[in-house]
């Protein structure tokens, strides 16, 4: 088991160190509880925005080659996300890298300058990029399944946003929305791997305090009532996109019910061994790409299939598919099946924790959405721990007929009805 130990910085946000043994590198993310549901409608793209502007420069590494240069100086590697949940900033360094990392990291993050000229010419950028993910059919019905899933609420819309949203954002609406929910008391910090050359902790607050204090915001708006929309973007192409989504009820903040339900994912569509994958692409033909995969938004859990196929196999695909996950609500999984996926399941958590880095994302998550153990092994343990009844359960409670579905190829709405 690592050793975790927390402290909390002068500006309210929580420090955690997660010694993991046997690694060289250190990861150091930090987090906020910031993502694309805490955005007004008229904000929708400005938390995935303001993460971009903020690589420009902060006080003392004070414009873009700077912060670029000295990370690869350090032999660093030097990222950020921005989800629905959550705004992140990681850098994964040498262990004894660790100071002038945190500096540099807590720098141009904590204290960013946001220069006007600087948001003019990344606002471009971004657009470009919302025009990429349009072009690409699988991300395209990624958004569209949120938006037949949840609606309007913010978590059906798009974490880019809409462009027309880009061209109008101004820098102090920018500031605004940071100032709003950037705050330390609902965020985090994460120091994962080889901790041995952390500075102490005076220093490390000292670090984290260059991140305004903050009060809380308050909570975003709370998860919408199951949906089962049909949303279809329409394209004479060959090959079809298919996503549809299920809400189950289940109790989200439960990590028991999480752990069977990655289970249950996992044998549904999660590896090669699994129901999905055997008769949609192996026996029948009908996808060159098929999956299921199942995660937790804080207070909803959601279970996606996926298939990537010929526009003229995609009906008779969606339809088999629903089928399995009609057959596996009423008669169950089997216990061998039950035995292989979570065996799979623990196991690719143990290979993707041998990464600081994914340790890291998965303490985010754990504190920030879920208020939950950072322990990487207690995740393991949890899916080591599932019952074959565990699985059962949620194979039960996942409705056949509420499907929200979306996709993108020659097809209408209308074809994607199904009955039992």
């Amino acid at each position: 088991m690592p050793e975790i130990r927390s402290t909390v910085a002068p500006n309210g946000l929580p420090v955690h160190r997660i010694a993991l043994p046997g690694t060289r590198t250190l990861t150091a993310l930090v987090a906020f509880d910031a993502g694309a549901r805490t955005e007004r409608p008229d904000e929708n793209g400005i938390a995935h925005f303001l993460e971009h502007l903020v690589f420009k420069g902060g006080e003392i590494y004070d414009d873009y080659r700077k912060v670029n240069e000295t990370a690869e100086r350090m032999g660093g590697v030097l990222n950020a996300y921005t989800s629905h949940s959550l705004v992140a900033f990681h850098i994964t360094v040498r262990a004894e890298s660790a100071e002038p990392a945190l500096d540099l990291l807590t720098d141009f993050a904590g204290r960013p300058h946001v220069d006007a000229d600087e948001l003019d010419k990344e606002r471009g950028v971004v657009i470009q990029e919302i025009a990429r993910y349009h072009d690409q059919p699988a991300a395209l019905a990624e958004m569209l399944v949120d938006e037949a899933t949840f609606g309007d609420h913010p978590l059906g819309r798009p974490v880019l946003g809409p462009e027309e949203h880009l061209r109008t954002f101004t820098r102090d609406q920018v500031l605004a929305f940071r100032d709003r929910r950037w705050s330390g008391r609902t965020g985090g910090a994460f120091l994962v791997g080889d901790v041995g050359s952390l500075p102490d902790d005076d220093r490390l607050h000292e670090l984290f305090a260059r991140f305004p204090d903050v009060a809380p915001d308050g909570p975003a708006d709370p998860v919408p009532a199951a949906r089962t929309e049909v949303v279809v973007q329409e394209r004479d192409t060959n090959q079809s996109h298919l996503r549809f989504t299920y809400r189950p009820d289940l109790d989200a903040s439960d990590p028991a019910v999480r752990s069977a339900l990655t289970i249950y994912g996992t044998l549904l569509g999660g590896s090669m061994g699994s129901r999905l994958f055997d008769e949609i692409r192996e026996q029948r033909g009908l996808a060159y790409s098929v999956s299921a995969s199942a995660w937790s938004i804080g207070d909803a859990l959601q279970l996606q299939l996926s298939a990537g196929l010929d526009s003229s196999k995609c009906l008779e695909a969606y339809a088999r598919m629903r089928e399995i996950v009609a057959e596996l609500h009423e008669d169950g999984p089997t216990e061998e099946e039950v035995e292989r996926a979570r065996a799979y399941a623990a196991g690719r958590l143990v290979l993707a924790f041998e990464n600081s880095g994914a340790v890291a994302r998965h303490a985010a998550t754990q504190a920030i959405v879920h208020g939950q153990s950072l322990d990487p092994d207690d995740a393991i343990a949890g899916l080591d721990a599932v019952t074959f009844d565990a699985v059962r359960e949620v194979a039960a409670r996942v409705d056949p007929d509420a499907a929200a579905v979306a996709c993108v190829g020659p097809h209408a709405a209308g074809d994607f009805g199904w009955s039992r």
